[in-house]
């Protein structure tokens, strides 16, 4: 089944993880296969060969598509520019909170959020935040929040917002 298939919550949280993946993080939501190590090599074997058999079974290639540099496009979500933004953005929180061994309970006091809608953003979620409230959460942490304007290249604009570590 084809990804944009999804509901659009679970695209949007794929989306998330795959753009954090794409800055070179593991996404905090990831979990790790735990294997015994003698036997995880038997295990990716056993894996790979079953996926091939499915494949061959279904009689289908899989293909590969380049991206448009934005995952959120890519997984047909409405606001794709916007989602792209605003997981820059949650990544960045979500940096500078573990970064500073915050609890979530003083992240919570810090952003002035309560501790649910901080383990969101521990998971590198933004949820129903939006893109102001991500930028209000960043200069609540002591960072500068720099927006540049300039005319377009494309026919319809979009948002980008620089962020620097």
């Amino acid at each position: 089944m084809a990804l944009r298939n999804f509901p659009e919550e679970v695209r949007r949280d794929i989306g998330q993880a795959l753009y954090t993946a794409q800055q070179g993080e593991t996404d905090p939501a990831a979990k790790p296969l735990r294997a015994d190590p003698a036997t995880a090599d038997r295990g990716r074997a056993e894996l790979q060969r079953k996926a091939e058999l499915m494949m061959m079974k279904k009689n289908k290639r899989v293909r590969a598509e380049e991206g448009s540099g934005n995952v959120f496009a890519d997984l047909e979500l409405p606001h794709a520019e916007e989602e792209l933004l605003k997981a820059r953005l949650t990544l960045q929180i979500y940096k500078i909170i573990k970064a500073r061994g915050l609890t979530q309970a003083k992240a919570g006091d810090i952003l002035g959020i309560k501790q649910p809608h901080v383990s969101a953003l521990m998971r590198n979620r933004s949820g129903t935040f939006s893109v102001e409230r991500l930028m209000q959460f960043l200069t609540n942490l002591g960072q500068d929040v720099e927006i540049t304007v300039r005319p377009t290249r494309k026919e319809h604009g979009r948002f980008s917002v620089i962020v620097a570590a």
